[in-house]
């Protein structure tokens, strides 16, 4: 099937930790995308999973192929546990649309608070709420529930967001869910800019065994956030490897090929923005390995800004702190404090130099690669965690 031509959007599931995210992706793509080891174990999502359909029409929505093919969409599956903020927001940075989790036996809980919070800090105004595990709650209980989440939604970017009731877990009412999904409006696709593509995942997709001359290189998995990219390119890789030269730490920019591209699991010759996408390039299938290039972004040669060690941000704080489970106010950035950062799918840590009102400048820790206009989600270490309070735009 030729997919070029489908609409395309990335959608986010988020919400609190055993809401049913990862139960209701199951259902809705067939895929179950907690596979790394260490999460089928604790039943959490640690990294970021995904999963893709296309959604089909022809009585109902269906992604068996019946009926007339209408969207493609890529799903992320970003961690609910407070612990891995960090990751959800880099999962955040790469989605056009969200569904946002609430169970209806548990209701609002801190990380259901800090993930809309996410989503803001991110600039996702496009969010459908299911309302889930409707059949472990009572008539009246489930109505309760609904109206707790329109008083929670109230004044932010959800206010005017559907409310579904669902159950995952039995199927239930998913047709209403695809629906609402096919009636999201699609972003406006920008294929006339320098190709920028922010990089989530890397992999060594090589099995143990595998004989040299059917070895891939390393596999970078993202998004493209606007124009083109083809088999065949040079691309530039920034910041890079971190590596230590007389006893110093350097980022080490990479330069390789495009050996081939995936929408999905479908092999393309040219990718556009939309979907989950990934890049197969001449780079040591070591390069890699365990994310080693998470958070790093890819054009072609010449287009990417300068490697920086400080950023500079109008800033925005949020009336309270999101996570903890009880009210309290957000005190303004002090000079000389630490903050986490999460600049598109990279996290450094920053300490603020210059106050002047809403602009703010930071040192960074780890550099980064940052583009004029970007959301950037911002984080304090409260109690030992990282908690968002508000977002920035580089400026």
């Amino acid at each position: 099937m030729d997919i070029s031509k489908l609409p395309t959007i990335n959608v986010a599931l988020v919400g609190h930790i055993d809401h049913g995210k990862t139960t209701l992706l199951e259902k809705l793509s067939g895929k179950w995308t907690d596979t790394h080891s260490e999460e089928l174990k604790r039943g959490i999502t640690i990294k970021l999973g995904y999963a893709d359909i296309i959604l089909h029409k022809d009585k109902e929505y269906n992604i068996q192929e019946k009926g007339k093919p209408i969207k493609y969409i890529s799903f992320i599956d970003a961690p609910g546990h407070e612990m891995l903020m960090a990751t959800m927001l880099s999962g955040a940075a790469i989605v056009d649309a969200a569904i946002l989790v609430v169970a209806a036996n548990e209701g609002i809980k801190p990380q259901t608070q800090e993930h809309l919070a996410a989503l803001q800090a991110k600039g996702i105004k496009n969010v459908i709420i299911a309302q889930n595990k409707i059949d472990l709650v009572s008539k009246e209980q489930a109505l309760e529930n609904y109206k707790k989440i329109k008083e929670f939604v109230k004044g932010t970017i959800a206010q005017d967001s559907p409310i579904i009731p669902i159950s995952a877990q039995q199927s239930i009412n998913l047709q209403s869910l695809y629906e609402a999904l096919d009636s999201i409006k699609l972003p406006v696709r920008n294929t006339k800019e320098k190709p920028i593509f922010v990089i989530a995942r890397s992999f060594d997709i090589n099995k143990p065994g595998t004989s040299p001359k059917d070895l891939h290189g390393a596999v970078l998995g993202g998004a493209l956030k606007q124009g083109i990219l083809k088999v065949g390119q040079e691309i530039e890789i920034k910041p890079g490897l971190t590596i230590k030269e007389s006893n110093q730490v350097k980022q080490k920019p990479l330069e390789t090929k495009i050996v081939s591209l995936f929408k999905g699991k479908y092999k393309q010759d040219e990718i556009t923005p939309g979907g989950s996408l990934a890049i197969e390039t001449e780079l040591d299938m070591s390069t890699g390995k365990t994310d080693i290039l998470s958070g790093c972004v890819a054009s072609t040669f010449g287009n990417l800004p300068e490697i920086t060690s400080s950023i500079k941000l109008k800033h925005t704080l949020f009336k309270e702190i999101f996570g903890l489970g009880e009210h309290q106010s957000i005190e303004p950035i002090k000079p000389s404090e630490t903050l986490m950062l999460s600049v598109n799918t990279s996290t450094t840590v920053g300490i603020a130099k210059k106050i002047n009102k809403d602009e703010i400048e930071l040192s960074l820790k780890i550099p980064v690669v940052p583009f004029k206009g970007d959301n950037v989600g911002i984080a304090r270490n409260i109690n030992n965690h990282w908690r968002l309070i508000g977002y920035g735009e580089v400026i």
